[in-house]
């Protein structure tokens, strides 16, 4: 097992670049991406007795980096996300913190285009966006998992159409 853990430890450093490549390219930011790739690490080394050497260390790394960042993601999400029944309070608490005059503009008319949906397809669009799961969405709401998805993709399908131009 010792002999496992030293291999472990000098394939990652060797595995280094590729990784803060991969880290970099999901949060986009130097900083998010080299907590990232540490929280990966720290990961892969406290459950490096779960590894089979068998198989592809890269792959497990890298989908290691990878659900590690979807969790993140989704944890910051939930704590932004206020859902009420206020169409406009929903709207307010979720506007983008920094904005300028053309971000205002966007914002505003694409906020007005979704807020002009029935309320059955404002909803479940609303909630997916601010990154509830399809199945979260059908239980919330106590709708059919079909119907959500489906009143997801109407949504999106009208306001395509509406924000042509």
């Amino acid at each position: 097992m010792e002999r496992a853990a030293v291999g472990i430890d000098e394939k990652v450093v060797d595995l280094a670049p590729s990784l803060k490549r991969y880290a970099y390219s999901l949060t986009m930011n130097d900083e998010d991406a080299q907590d990232l790739f540490q929280e990966t690490c720290y990961k892969a080394l406290i459950n490096q007795d779960k590894f089979d050497f068998s198989t592809n260390l890269k792959a497990w790394l890298f989908t290691i980096m990878k659900n590690t960042f979807i969790n993140d993601y989704r944890k910051r999400v939930r704590k932004q996300t206020l859902l009420c029944k206020d169409v406009q309070e929903y709207v307010l608490n979720n506007r983008p913190a920094e904005r300028g005059p053309e971000s205002d503009f966007g914002y505003g008319e694409i906020t007005r285009r979704i807020n002009s949906l029935e309320p059955e397809f404002r909803i479940p669009f609303q909630m997916h966006e601010g990154g509830y799961k399809y199945q979260e969405i059908a239980d919330e709401l106590g709708l059919k998992l079909g119907t959500v998805k489906s009143r997801i993709h109407f949504s999106r399908q009208k306001l395509m159409e509406m924000l042509k131009d």
